[in-house]
């Protein structure tokens, strides 16, 4: 059942049956993992405000005489949410405005309408109980303790933890974002495609083989600029657009079409194993922490295993992360055999029940040969003892690289398959557009794209957005 029927599901068939879970305030543990030193982001945009007059309902008075949190388990207070989330516009900011009204901190008021939120989304009690100890644990860390100060980061939990990326207010919080981090590419693109259509009153020779000449130069590559120029022209033929005031419209499309991910099979037999690659320096800790981060947020259990054992920086950074997000860490020290840090890791992820594995590697191209050869091993050795392993081999690429970007894709995709990419440090880079070259190339979905420094600054690609953020 969808997000939004969920709510409404239960809003409305239980206008009077409160839940028991959502009765009484409970104590949450203080044994929860440390999570990340995130700080707010003053560039992202404020969070919408409901209509308060049709979105909530004024609050129950409250005796002065009453214990101070004898409001939260009445029966009143209950119905009163309960009637301002059935009327408001059903969207994670506007709900989370109402759980929020007249609550002016972290306390178990807070604790009380979070969990009354995750009940009315049909959501387990015990991922209700974890959310809040581990956003209690985050917020003592930060020592924040008004609304204003945290808001932000707990609409973005929520979205991870509720699965709610998809959400309109969590879509347009991610183009605001996107477009922001692609500032100095549109600028490379944007503004000179513009000068192309104010130069020219027809889609001629000239004219494409101007445009050829920028996307060459905005790091698109040279053979993935002459593919997209003869698929620009096809759709251009069919569609009957000759005139360039039709041309953004038909780039964007293009753009929406090369970015569309293929069809793949999701099951795996769990723990799922994912296999980190990708040259040093391009951000692969960092990377492996914020995934961490996103599975630990939406409940999942995660091993952090250390198969970089080449640089003992690596280690110590990545054990680093695994403590401030909370994921268990496996290492065998500096020097061991990477093959047998990965058979050992996968044992242990075993035995402890985990839900995912992050297996770090290393990255020397100098000796690119023994390299591709310890990693086809690495992946001989897992797949021995979990069969199917790795489920999912992912390379780190970083933006700012451009053309390099697109050698390392090659090699690496040679070498062991790679199913899926993640394109860091995209937020102010003029090289933007080495993402439409590697799409092109060699048809491997990006997943995800750093864009910040933040935990939350890894998000999900979208073709569909970038397009129009680049275009913008």
């Amino acid at each position: 059942m969808g997000f939004f029927s969920k709510i409404t599901s239960w809003l409305g068939g239980k206008k009077s049956e409160l839940p028991a879970e959502a009765a009484a305030p409970e104590q949450t543990g203080d044994d929860a993992a440390p999570q990340p030193d995130v700080q707010p982001d003053a560039s992202r945009p404020a969070d919408a405000e409901p209509a308060q007059a049709e979105a909530s309902a004024p609050r129950p008075a409250v005796d002065s005489d009453a214990p101070p949190t004898a409001h939260l388990v009445s029966e009143d207070w209950q119905k009163e949410l309960t009637l301002a989330l059935r009327q408001a516009e059903p969207r994670l900011s506007v709900w989370l405005a109402i759980v929020l009204q007249d609550v002016n901190g972290a306390g178990p008021e807070l604790w009380q309408r979070l969990r009354f939120l995750f009940t009315c989304l049909e959501a387990p009690a015990a991922e209700a109980d974890d959310f809040i100890a581990r956003f209690e644990k985050w917020l003592a860390n930060m020592g924040y303790e008004e609304v204003e100060e945290f808001r932000s980061e707990l609409q973005y939990r929520l979205a991870l933890a509720l699965e709610l990326e998809d959400e309109e207010d969590e879509r347009s919080r991610l183009f605001l974002k996107l477009s922001e981090g692609l500032a100095k590419t549109r600028e490379q693109i944007a503004a000179r495609i513009d000068g192309l259509l104010s130069s020219h009153d027809k889609m001629d020779e000239d004219f494409w083989e101007e445009l050829e000449e920028i996307l060459i130069m905005a790091d698109v590559g040279f053979e993935p600029a002459g593919k997209l120029l003869a698929q620009l022209k096809n759709r251009a033929r069919k569609a009957g657009v000759t005139e360039p005031s039709g041309f953004k419209e038909i780039l964007r499309e293009e753009l929406a079409q090369i970015f569309r991910a293929p069809r793949t099979i999701k099951a795996v037999n769990p723990p799922e194993v994912v296999m980190i690659v990708g040259v040093n320096g391009v951000g692969k800790t960092t990377t492996i922490a914020k995934l961490a981060y996103r599975a630990q947020m939406q409940g999942r259990k995660v091993l952090i295993a250390a198969g970089d054992t080449f640089r003992a920086a690596a280690i110590e950074q990545l054990q680093i992360w695994a403590n401030r997000v909370g994921a268990s860490f496996f290492s065998k020290g500096e020097s061991a055999d990477p093959a047998a840090v990965a058979f050992e890791a996968m044992e242990r992820c075993l035995a402890e029940g985990c839900d995912l594995m992050l297996l770090d590697t290393a990255g020397r191209l100098h000796t690119k040969a023994n390299l591709m050869e310890e990693l086809k091993k690495i992946e001989r050795v897992l797949g021995k003892k979990h069969p199917g392993a790795p489920h999912r081999t992912i390379l780190v690429v970083d933006a700012t690289t451009g053309q390099n970007a697109l050698s390392q894709t090659k090699l690496f995709n040679e070498a062991v398959g790679v199913d899926e990419i993640v394109l860091t440090k995209l937020d102010g880079t003029a090289k933007g557009g080495v993402v439409v070259g590697i799409a092109l190339e060699h048809s491997i979905p990006i997943t995800f794209v750093g864009l910040g420094e933040k935990m939350e600054d890894l998000r999900p690609f979208s073709g569909e957005d970038f397009a129009k953020a680049l275009l913008a």
